[in-house]
């Protein structure tokens, strides 16, 4: 069976920094990817990984934000960095393998003085 829990979230200051982990079981995904949504928004895509490395961002998040990877340990990391009070969303950590789409619980990052 497919788990993914993701841990880390929080409240921040403005400028501040969280390091978000997502650890998964029952497979090791092609791609994966950190995804948020904020309260009446669109889940939307943050940043994702490959196997193999090769990384994607959205724009609002370059140069702020490291997405990266253990595949011997099965997780992920999200260092997110210049925290703005528009990063306040939940962060869900999502793992596809071919058509199949698996996703977190979820974890609450809020950003705010």
């Amino acid at each position: 069976q497919v788990h993914l829990v993701e841990s880390g979230g929080g409240l921040v200051q403005p400028g501040g920094s969280l390091r978000l982990s997502c650890v998964a079981s029952g497979s090791i995904f092609t791609v994966m990817g950190w995804y948020r949504q904020a309260p009446g928004k669109q889940r939307e895509l943050v940043a994702d990984i490959s196997v193999g490395g090769v990384t994607n961002y959205a724009d609002s998040v370059k140069g702020r934000f490291t997405i990266s990877r253990d595949n011997v340990k099965n997780a992920m990391y999200l260092q997110m960095n210049m925290l703005k009070p528009e990063d306040t969303a939940v962060y869900y950590c999502k793992g596809s393998i071919g058509f199949a789409a698996y996703w977190g619980q979820g974890t609450q990052v809020t950003v705010s003085s």
